[in-house]
């Protein structure tokens, strides 16, 4: 399901900023999957901003390939026009 998504949120150097923390958790709020791309030099750095990231938008992650993340939260109610995985099953 995840394959075809792009990536909505993207951090970089700046790290995880009180933005991207309220975008993120807006974006799975609505879409419930989405793609997060994280561009740090560090392969440790990416993988605990990704960690830290789930943690505090209390976020599964599904899969990491490369810069990329597929992250998922439960929406207790699922728009069917923004839902991902509705959207795409």
């Amino acid at each position: 399901m995840g394959h075809q998504l792009n990536p909505i949120i993207m951090v970089a150097g700046n790290g995880l900023s009180e933005n991207i923390q309220l975008e993120t958790d807006r974006a799975l709020a609505d879409h419930e999957l989405i793609k997060v791309k994280v561009t740090v030099g560090d392969r440790q750095l990416k993988r605990d901003l990704i960690k830290e990231l789930c943690q505090i938008v209390e976020a599964t992650l599904v899969q990491e390939i490369g810069n990329i993340a597929l992250l998922y939260r439960k929406s207790d109610n699922p728009n069917p026009k923004l839902s991902n995985l509705q959207r795409l099953k």
